[in-house]
């Protein structure tokens, strides 16, 4: 598998047997997930293990190695990978997303993948891209070029869908964020700003967050939705603007 949206990971093996394992450089992820396809296993939220002779023959090139008890391994952003013990072990792994150019792009695509194929990203880029826009000064050039033109899209898709609901008379409310509140998800979608809010059982106070794609699948015309906005236009092009190298 690649990691949630293809971010690294760190693998430390405790023992006491042995680990085996096998990598691919991420420019191949996509032949993988044809030969998962062919066998009909979903390459993302399938269980697969690849026959050696059949990344071969399609020239995809496999790393293979041991990790013996002490050892770490590093698991870089994208790398396609499946491990074994070979005997019985005990591994800690956590995932990381070193603040670099190659990362950023290889979860960013893989966050808009998996909204195509529906599935959830564990990591919420849109919130991510403005967090480090507010707080990071970013200094590598392709870095900033790529986090600037996130945000760039997000306040645009924002005041598209936001002019496009007050032609129609929807109201919005302006409800800010508080502190350590988290990212809302709908089903598998992230949700920025403008939250879909509909009251699922009004006795206990139950409010489910939707996307505007998945309130409108339930009410087209977004009736009984309330639309809440976390952030006013103002606020995010103050943080476009002072974004800066």
């Amino acid at each position: 598998h690649q990691e949630n949206n293809n971010f690294c990971s760190v693998n430390i093996n405790i023992g006491p047997g042995d680990c085996e394992w096998f990598a691919v450089h991420e420019h191949y992820w996509k032949a993988i997930s044809d030969i998962c396809e062919k066998h009909g296993v979903d390459y993302l939220t399938g269980s697969w293990w690849p026959v050696l002779e059949d990344l071969y023959r399609s020239n995809i090139p496999v790393y293979r190695f041991i990790q013996r008890p002490g050892d770490l391994v590093w698991i870089n952003a994208g790398t396609v990978h499946w491990v074994q013990a070979v005997g019985w072990c005990n591994n800690i792994a956590w995932n990381v997303g070193p603040l670099n150019a190659y990362q950023y792009q290889l979860a960013l695509e893989r966050f808009e993948w998996n909204e195509i194929k529906k599935v959830k990203s564990i990591v919420p880029m849109i919130h991510v891209s403005w967090n480090v826009a507010r707080t990071l000064k970013i200094t590598d050039p392709n870095t900033f070029k790529m986090i600037k033109h996130c945000l760039l899209q997000s306040i645009k898709h924002i005041q598209i869908l936001r002019d496009h609901l007050v032609s129609a008379g929807k109201k919005i409310s302006y409800q800010s964020r508080v502190k350590d509140e988290p990212a809302y998800y709908c089903n598998e979608c992230d949700v920025f700003n403008l939250l879909f809010v509909t009251s699922e059982n009004s006795s206990r106070k139950t409010y489910v967050v939707h996307c505007e794609d998945c309130a409108r699948e339930r009410s087209p015309n977004l009736s009984g939705v309330v639309v809440l906005e976390q952030y006013r236009i103002n606020e995010l092009m103050n943080t476009y603007d002072n974004f800066t190298l």
